[in-house]
């Protein structure tokens, strides 16, 4: 899961959910504002290997 957190000027913080890093991507080259791109891993996520 990819987590897009967007702080705009003067206004609250938005997070966006995303399922693959190619969506998250995406989102995040179109976003204007300060944006953190996060990836969360979850310790017994069976897609992971």
């Amino acid at each position: 899961m990819w987590i897009l957190t967007v702080y705009s000027e003067g206004k609250i913080p938005a997070l966006f959910e995303y399922n693959t890093e190619k969506e998250a991507l995406e989102a995040f080259n179109k976003v204007k504002g300060c944006k953190i791109l996060s990836e969360v891993i979850y310790y017994n996520d069976t897609k992971i290997s």
